[in-house]
């Protein structure tokens, strides 16, 4: 495994400045090599808060999890990395919390959507129409549908409504009755190559085929991984987990992330005023939440000349301001 692959963590500098600054459970949801992680546990030891801390790192992918745990052997008595999804976060959390007394609370969440470079340059994994590979595109490597049972077993008009809903691509249908045809005509669709000849077959211009490309890999890989279902869980469940002022930060990379995660945000961070035109002078119930960054935070220019992957991340951060207990009784 190439420790390169694993080098550039997005947006470093920007989560660690917003991190709450306290003792408690910090958890990567999306661990990776541990960049994030590290910068994390460093920040704990300068502010001399490590002593009653501890960092749970979660990833699908068990390279990733190799490959921080030599990256975080420094800290590997505050750490515990674990190989699960991080939709099993509540669990897991329930789990750290049985084996120990002192009832942590949960301080800081962090995920980095998308697709890791390690995942993305490793052509065995199928995430890149830019690299021959099995047409794989799983996030856990050893479990679960690949992309090749998706685009074998669907017909045009499911296939076509996956481009469309995932990968906002125009020519949805023309690119489904295009994979339908190659089924026909030569079998099984095996490799990426083989999916990209087929994009290429239907969009013409180089500079299209390329957008074209990206997004019906992006449309395959978010269903074969139930992205959007998990993530609406997961943003469900960890913002739950959050100990008063506490707070979940999260990196997206394309636009269906970004507006699930500024929705869901919005609406924990709003003052529930009732129904329209009773013109309350008080809310019913103060939000529980505020956002800390209204617009999102974005790379800056060093950085992406850095990291070209950074360019189309955003944070969103969000902060827990009152606990339920608080709440005064209805």
């Amino acid at each position: 495994m190439d420790k390169v692959l694993y080098h550039h963590p997005v947006m470093v500098h920007e989560v660690v400045a917003h991190l709450p600054g306290r003792e408690g459970l910090y958890i990567d949801g999306t661990l990776g090599g541990g960049g994030h992680a590290e910068a994390i546990l460093r920040d704990l030891h300068k502010r001399g808060l490590e002593k009653d801390s501890f960092f749970i790192g979660i990833d699908q992918d068990r390279d990733a999890i190799a490959e921080a745990k030599k990256k975080l052997a420094l800290y590997s008595g505050m750490t515990q990395l674990i190989k699960a999804n991080f939709q099993d976060i509540a669990a897991i959390v329930a789990a750290f919390r049985a084996s120990r007394s002192d009832g942590m609370p949960v301080a800081c969440i962090l995920l980095d959507l998308g697709v890791s470079s390690y995942q993305i340059d490793t052509a065995g994994r199928g995430f890149s129409y830019l690299q021959e590979g099995p047409l794989d595109m799983r996030m856990a490597a050893d479990s679960g549908t690949k992309a090749s049972d998706v685009l074998n077993s669907m017909d045009a008009h499911e296939l076509a409504g996956i481009f469309f809903r995932f990968g906002q691509e125009r020519l949805s249908r023309a690119i489904a009755d295009a994979v339908c045809s190659w089924r026909r005509k030569y079998g099984e669709i095996r490799s990426t190559g083989d999916l990209a000849a087929i994009v290429r077959g239907v969009v013409k211009g180089k500079d299209r085929q390329v957008k074209s490309l990206a997004r019906i890999f992006q449309a395959v890989r978010i269903v074969v991984n139930d992205e959007t279902g998990v993530l609406e869980r997961v943003l469900k469940d960890g913002t739950a987990l959050l100990d008063r002022w506490g707070r979940m930060a999260v990196i997206s990379y394309h636009s269906l992330e970004d507006r699930a995660v500024k929705r869901y945000f919005a609406a924990i961070a709003k003052d529930d005023w009732g129904p329209k035109g009773v013109g309350l002078r008080e809310p019913l119930q103060r939000a529980a939440f505020r956002t800390v960054t209204p617009k999102p935070l974005v790379a800056s220019a060093d950085e992406i000349r850095c990291n070209p992957r950074s360019r189309s991340a955003k944070l969103r951060v969000i902060e827990k301001i009152e606990a339920v207990a608080d709440r005064p009784a209805p």
